[in-house]
Order: C-alpha cells, then sequence, then structure tokens
C-alpha cells in the first residue's frame, strides 16, 4: 500500500493562552496543501521501519509512524510490516509534515488490515500523537482551536489559487517558537475574516508566531516581502515556522531563491 501525506498550512495563527498542562491553546485555520511525502506499508515478518528523502533528526526508531503503529498495536493484535517513508515536507518548517506520517500511518493501518476504525476513533489515536495530527485523519480545511485538535469545519475553497511555499532552511523547535510567544486574544474574528476576498486578509489576518520569530531570523520577513512584491495576495509564514506561503490568483514568474531553500508550488 502507497499513500502520500500532505502538509498544511495556517491561515492565521493567534496563540491564546497557555494551558495548565504547559501547552498552548490556539486559534487557526489548517488548510491542506499537496506537498506530500511518500509512506509505503507492506506485510513483513517483522517490524521494520526505514527513510530515505530529507533528513530527519533523531533516532528512527523514535519516528511518528512507528510510534502510531504501536500505539494501535497496544488495543489490536497487528501483523508486523515493513514501512518506508521517503521525506520530501522539511522538518522544522510548520507544515505538519510529521504529523501526517502519523495520521496516515493510522489510515493506511485501519485499510490495510480492515481494521474497521471508525473517523473519530482514528482522531483520537491521532490525537495521542501530536497537538495537529489528527487535522490529517479528515484532511479537510477547519478552523483548529484548544490545542490545535479540536475542529470547526470551514466552507473555505481556494481552488485556482496558485500556492507557493518557501523552506529557507531554518529548523524552529516548538520550544524556541513558543517561548517568544505573549499569548493573547485575537482582534480579529477568523471564522468572518477568513470568509472575506483573500486580498482582505493582508494586514489582518496574521500569525502571532512572526512577532516573536521576525527579529531573530530576518530573511523571514524578506521573504513575505519577495512573495508580495511577486505579486502574492497574501503571504504568511506556516505554524511556529520557518516555511513561508504566498497565496497568488495567477501563478508567479520569474521568483528565484538561494540554492539551499527547498520550495514548492502547486494550485489548491
Amino acid at each position: 500500500m502507497l499513500d502520500f501525506p500532505n502538509a498544511k498550512i495556517n491561515l492565521g495563527l493567534y496563540v491564546t493562552e497557555k494551558r495548565s498542562d504547559g501547552f498552548h491553546n490556539l486559534l487557526s485555520c489548517f488548510y491542506p496543501v499537496s506537498w506530500c511525502d511518500a509512506l509505503e506499508m507492506l506485510p513483513a515478518a517483522a517490524l521494520r521501519f526505514e527513510m530515505t528523502g530529507l533528513p530527519v533528526p533523531g533516532n528512527p526508531q523514535t519516528n511518528l509512524c512507528l510510534k502510531a503503529y504501536k500505539l494501535v498495536q497496544q488495543d489490536r493484535q497487528l501483523p508486523p510490516v515493513h514501512l518506508h517513508l521517503h521525506k520530501v515536507i522539511p522538518m522544522g518548517a510548520g507544515l505538519g509534515g510529521g504529523s501526517a506520517d502519523a495520521a496516515f500511518t493510522l489510515r493506511m493501518l485501519n485499510r490495510l488490515f480492515a481494521l474497521e476504525l471508525g473517523t473519530e476513533q482514528l482522531e483520537d489515536y491521532a490525537r495521542q500523537l501530536g497537538s495537529d495530527c489528527a487535522f490529517f485523519v479528515r484532511n479537510r480545511p477547519v478552523v483548529a482551536s484548544e490545542r490545535g485538535d479540536v475542529f470547526t469545519p470551514i466552507a473555505l475553497d481556494l481552488s485556482g489559487y496558485t500556492c507557493v511555499v518557501v523552506y529557507p532552511g531554518i529548523h524552529i523547535t516548538t520550544a524556541e517558537a513558543y517561548g517568544s510567544i505573549r499569548p493573547q486574544q485575537p482582534a480579529v474574528d477568523l471564522q468572518k475574516l477568513l470568509q472575506q476576498d483573500v486580498s482582505e486578509w493582508k494586514g489582518n489576518l496574521q500569525n502571532d508566531f512572526e512577532t516573536a520569530l521576525f527579529p531573530k531570523y530576518p530573511q523571514l520577513s524578506q521573504l513575505k516581502a519577495q512573495l508580495y512584491a511577486a505579486g502574492a495576495a497574501y503571504t504568511s509564514m506556516t505554524g511556529s515556522g520557518s516555511a513561508v506561503y504566498g497565496l497568488f490568483k495567477t501563478a508567479p514568474a520569474g521568483l528565484t531563491f538561494p540554492d539551499n531553500y527547498l520550495v514548492w508550488q502547486g494550485l489548491l
């Protein structure tokens, strides 16, 4: 079985308060984009995991795909599998690539072994693996709240827009990003703002992490300026960074970036 875990972008991201459990509550719109990893799952004589593509720091045996398998195995007698993950989505970018890999592992196990787990059951498993993992079970636009794992559907269709996502090679850990944040309630009604034309988002739809991280990493604000200069209707950092995206009504021409930057461009 082969599937392609996709990334997401954040349309607005507001860190609203710090929780008693050490996490933060947030408010954001998660929107899927088709920058994808590749994940293959095959029956095997023994559990095996391997990775190719972009290097992932840390011990491969702690990868979220394996954690997803072992989490389900606690409740079900799963046969062993061979998992092969080919990483294309960069890490530490705010794109949710690792979370997507974990959620797609759950979905694939459900299909391969006919576990008959419902959507809500899959989401419950996913929430145990990461705050935004559960989003990738349904993989549709939502307004996310609390830890980023409580979802309200939103009728938002950006079909026809070209999205350009640029990762400048800066790995920003969650701890670093949140360590600079001062939680506060948003000054806008996110749902109402998202129903306005995309051109109205500029200057109104904010990512709180930009205020915290742009002074430390000026190349991120330079990326935003470059995308706006190229004609983007809206541009923002996604998640806690460091990827920056632009939404274009027509595909931009002539955009160039340093060789060490990773760039994805596609229709939403």
